[in-house]
């Protein structure tokens, strides 16, 4: 695993491609992944190629004055590594980062069955929780669970 750097955009890109098409992400052309390859986690295989990425973008407004939070999105993981733990990994590694800066919550939205973020101790909160901004950006057609947890 490492940090993403801004000449990863096309390999982020193709990796979410998938989910995009399946309307489990929404679409982001290409200049947004190199603008924020600092945002992205990824696991990359031994030949290089990414298998799984994440990004974890934080927000210094504080909801309700508590501390400021951070949101995880474009979470990937590729069709052929799914189901080996490579994204609890990722999600992991996030958790401890988060952490380690001292943010009062991490939040997500997803359209899927969440049982990822569930298992790491995500639950479902309104979306007046989070980050109003982030919770602002979110398109009511797509019909996402807003999740939480503390930290």
């Amino acid at each position: 695993m490492r940090p993403a750097r801004p000449g990863d955009a096309p390999a982020l890109l193709a990796l979410s491609r998938p989910f995009v098409h399946s309307g489990a992400l929404r679409d982001r052309p290409r200049h947004v992944y190199a603008a924020r390859a600092a945002d992205f986690l990824v696991a990359e295989a031994p030949d290089g190629a990414l298998e799984a990425c994440l990004a974890l973008r934080v927000h210094p407004e504080a909801p309700h004055g508590g501390r400021a939070s951070a949101v995880l999105y474009n979470v990937c993981v590729a069709r052929h590594r799914q189901g080996c733990g490579l994204g609890a990994r990722l999600l992991r590694t996030a958790l401890a980062g988060a952490r380690a800066e001292a943010r009062g919550a991490l939040f997500t939205a997803t359209t899927g069955n969440a049982r990822l973020f569930l298992r790491h101790g995500f639950a479902p909160v309104p979306a007046s929780l989070a980050p109003a901004a982030w919770a602002r950006s979110l398109d009511p057609r797509r019909n996402a669970r807003v999740l939480a947890r503390a930290l």
